[in-house]
């Protein structure tokens, strides 16, 4: 005989299927509506709720609540709900004055504002500022720089270098080309002792110099395959050798882009002024 009041019926639809399947698989979906998640699922397919708690590892009103509440909201039900707390302390009038030194001022003596030079200007606690600056998105600690091209055509270069990257030709091969210079080569005084059970691999504080070398690298975009090699120089010279490996790495049948920077090294006649070469400057 059954009984007790009966479920209110779920059924989902076939967006909030993906929608919950996308949330309950998701690495980065937060455990718990991970886990409402799941359990709006297995109640969808038919399961009661002892059986949903057992497999979900939850209790049975857990089960219950986070059913119910997806019958009456849908989506929205698996959100937690606003919390009650202490009023708040800190008017709007206070977190303008903070806002406002923040971005239309700097303290005598000093580059930017800090969280204790602001709050002592401020009378707020240091914390306050620092609760202000994370809610308000404020990092007055941190620069970023940028350049505009002075190009006239530095979109239409844009376009034509991101189109090689996203829509290679067919019959070519992409090749994004780049050196490190100033490498040390470096010997350590005495042979590694190498990582074992319970123990980190050891080296010597001590070193000898061998100079520096630089790394010329072509990175095949389509692939991943790296052409490279070393010189202890990074001339025109020496660039114009490395084009030479890439002619000899690639076939023959295939044209050859590269993509590359403004470097002075890369642009002289040395290199793609040559007659007969298959190299195209982008």
């Amino acid at each position: 005989m059954r009984t007790g009041r009966p479920k209110a019926e779920l059924v989902l639809s076939k967006e909030e299927e993906r929608e919950l399947q996308s949330l309950a698989r998701r690495s980065r979906t937060a455990p718990q509506l991970a886990r409402r998640a799941r359990i709006v699922l297995a109640s969808a397919s038919g399961l009661d709720n002892k059986t949903v708690a057992r497999k979900t590892r939850v209790s049975q009103a857990t089960v219950g609540k986070w059913r119910t509440r997806f019958v009456q909201r849908r989506m929205e039900g698996l959100d937690d709900e606003p919390r009650t707390g202490a009023p708040r302390q800190i008017g709007d009038e206070e977190i303008e004055k903070v806002i406002a030194l923040t971005l239309e001022s700097t303290p005598r003596g000093a580059t930017h504002w800090s969280t204790r030079s602001l709050a002592k200007r401020s009378g707020l606690s240091r914390m306050t500022v620092s609760r202000i600056w994370r809610t308000f998105g404020l990092q007055p600690h941190r620069t970023k720089t940028f350049k505009f091209s002075p190009d006239p055509l530095f979109i239409e270069k844009v376009r034509d270098v991101v189109g090689l990257y996203i829509n290679p030709p067919e019959h070519a091969v992409v090749l994004c080309v780049d050196e490190k210079s100033q490498i040390q080569e470096l010997e350590r005084s005495q042979p590694l002792l190498p990582m074992s059970l319970g123990e980190v691999e050891k080296r010597s504080p001590d070193y000898r110099r061998h100079g520096t070398t630089t790394l010329f690298a072509a990175l095949d975009t389509k692939t991943g395959k790296v052409i490279g090699e070393t010189h202890p120089q990074h001339r025109a010279i020496e660039f114009r050798q490395f084009l030479n490996t890439i002619d000899a790495n690639v076939p023959s049948d295939l044209d050859v882009h590269l993509i590359l920077d403004n470097y002075a090294t890369h642009k002289t006649p040395e290199c793609f002024g040559s007659a007969g070469t298959r190299h195209d400057g982008c």
